[in-house]
């Protein structure tokens, strides 16, 4: 770790991992952080773990958590952070992951953050390349990390936990719970994570008011159709009105019920949040106009998604349209 003469700027060196080394069950930012605290890539756990994960895209990051816990005694926490908390753990040497928004065909994405330059308010991020870095001004980070309602990650070695015993986590157990619950999901066990959801909901009093935990069983019973999923994207909107997937949510409900003004108006509230973070939303935002009989803004908004997702399956038949 780096300090400056006066001990404010901090930066800490991580190792660098090559991007070919993510992995389904152990993604880049958990490489990273196993490397930094002296272990290595464990591949032969990895290699018992992936299999049920050949068609999936995106990363399980439980699988991650659980494997290095296991082949190395590395602890984790998944909680609720804050710009505070972030420094505090820069301050004591400790890299923390973190969720935000990402762009145009990616939801979100995870990156670790090393450091934090108080001169130019600037949190520091890792990049997989030789003597580079992130910076990203503070107000910038903590607008698009309210958007995944600050969902942080810490990895620590065993001898390290008396520096963390007079700290709070909040929403610890009821996040990690909500990674179990995508695990079972992503392998097609959704009654199963619905009901650890459930449960969790109705056991521990921080899941009521958890976000995260809510956005899980809102989007479970979302894909069955079943409107209780409404109420729980407001209640979660309520808790924290920036929260992107939620507004997403409701209007992906509302355009398979051909709700079409109530879809509309909630893929607008996810735009104005962020403009530029998943490229799709306008396509469905197009077909929302569409059925109100507004062409022109259907039109834009297909122009739109052609230009976010340029390689898009339907282009041909959206250009046919915008053309028409």
């Amino acid at each position: 770790m780096y300090k400056n003469e006066k001990d404010s700027n901090i930066q800490i060196t991580l190792p660098l991992v090559s991007k070919n080394e993510d992995n389904v069950v152990f993604p880049l930012v958990i490489n990273v952080l196993t490397k930094f605290w002296g272990e290595i890539t464990p591949e032969d756990e990895i290699l018992q773990r992936i299999t049920p994960y050949a068609n999936h895209r995106g990363s399980v990051f439980i699988e991650g958590l659980e494997i290095i816990q296991k082949k190395f005694n590395l602890l984790s926490k998944v909680y609720r952070g804050s710009l505070d908390d972030l420094k505090k753990r820069l301050s004591q040497g400790v890299p923390l992951i973190v969720i935000l928004p990402g762009i145009n065909e990616t939801i979100q994405f995870a990156t670790v953050v090393t450091g934090y330059d108080p001169e130019e308010k600037r949190l520091l991020t890792y990049v997989p390349e030789p003597d580079s870095f992130g910076a990203i001004p503070e107000e910038k980070f903590f607008s698009e990390w309210a958007q995944e309602d600050f969902l942080t990650m810490m990895i620590y070695p065993e001898d390290a936990k008396d520096i963390l015993k007079n700290s709070s986590f909040m929403f610890e157990k009821t996040n990690r719970i909500s990674l179990e619950a995508e695990r079972l999901k992503i392998q097609g066990k959704s009654k199963e994570a619905l009901d650890l959801l459930t449960q969790a909901l109705g056991s521990n009093d921080e899941g009521k008011d958890n976000p995260q935990l809510l956005l899980m069983i809102a989007g479970i019973l979302n894909e069955q159709d079943n409107e209780k999923c409404v109420e729980l994207y407001e209640k979660i909107i309520k808790l924290n009105p920036k929260f992107y997937l939620a507004h997403r949510g409701l209007g992906n409900y509302h355009l398979k019920r051909k709700n079409y003004s109530q879809s509309k108006q909630h893929y607008l509230n996810a735009i104005d949040i962020s403009p530029s973070r998943y490229g799709p939303i306008y396509k469905n935002l197009g077909i929302a106009f569409l059925n109100l009989g507004n062409d022109a803004s259907a039109k834009e908004s297909f122009k739109e998604y052609l230009q976010r997702v340029p390689n898009a399956p339907d282009a041909k038949n959206i250009l046919d349209f915008i053309n028409s």
